[in-house]
């Protein structure tokens, strides 16, 4: 994660009678916004280097997630991890999971011995608050890279979809949101979405108005790809050979 990524300059309003006042960060930092729901924005803090990874081209990453709450003050809440953990993240999202109007956080969360695990946070009882986390992949220096969130077969929930291991095991999972967890629900091999030392992850989600695909890599970089969640099963077809990142773009804007 870029050092100027977690310089955030938070600002929040000194009591209820007075608006949120939402931080302007500066050029690229790692942020979130939300136009409704009760988390309207979140981004890192506590910039650290003591998780000496540096899988996004250097070794500082962040100690510290904020939030800012509601749209009036006192609205910012925050949350910092012990020293064994940190975010090794490109950024946070915010996304509603269950359609309550309450928004979670979802972020990628690293501890030193265990390595990554995908983490939802959320307000309770006026607290940010961790609500459920995926299993850490078990070894240090081992990450996850988020392709996105969205109901990705049509059942009404919705899943969270990541590439484990983008470098070396290169499967990509996706975990549906129910009652407060996280449930696996498919995963496959042979898809990736980040090489060591980007500073980004390539991909995401896309609808053409067919339904939802990711769109990731092929494992060796020479294709990209569309996969399809239907009854469990992933299912993936080639979209064009893979040239840098104006494929992805080309294939999120649905020009193939």
């Amino acid at each position: 994660m870029r050092l100027a990524a977690l310089l955030l300059a938070l600002a929040c309003a000194a009591t209820p009678s007075l608006a949120c006042d939402y931080p302007g960060p500066p050029p690229n930092s790692p942020e979130a916004r939300a136009d409704t729901g009760d988390i309207r924005w979140a981004g890192y803090s506590d910039a650290t280097t003591r998780y000496a990874h540096g899988v996004l081209g250097d070794a500082v990453e962040a100690g510290g997630l904020r939030v800012m709450a509601g749209l009036n003050g006192p609205c910012e809440l925050s949350v910092i991890l012990p020293e064994h953990s940190v975010f090794e993240d490109t950024g946070p999202r915010i996304a509603d999971l269950d359609g309550d109007g309450r928004n979670e956080v979802i972020v990628v969360e690293s501890h030193r011995d265990l390595g990554a695990a995908l983490a939802v946070y959320g307000l309770r009882d006026g607290a940010l608050t961790k609500l459920a986390a995926t299993p850490n992949i078990g070894r240090t220096n081992r990450w996850l890279a988020p392709i996105g969130i969205a109901d990705l077969d049509g059942d009404g929930a919705i899943e969270i979809a990541y590439i484990d291991r983008p470098h070396l095991a290169k499967t990509l999972r996706v975990w549906r949101w129910d009652n407060g967890a996280l449930t696996e629900v498919a995963a496959g091999a042979g898809a990736t979405n980040h090489r060591i030392g980007e500073a980004d992850i390539a991909g995401g989600i896309r609808d053409c108005g067919d339904g939802p695909e990711m769109i990731v890599a092929d494992a060796n970089w020479r294709d990209v790809l569309a996969v399809r969640l239907q009854d469990g099963t992933l299912t993936s077809r080639v979209l064009f050979p893979h040239n840098g990142r104006a494929s992805f773009i080309r294939a999120l804007a649905c020009r193939d």
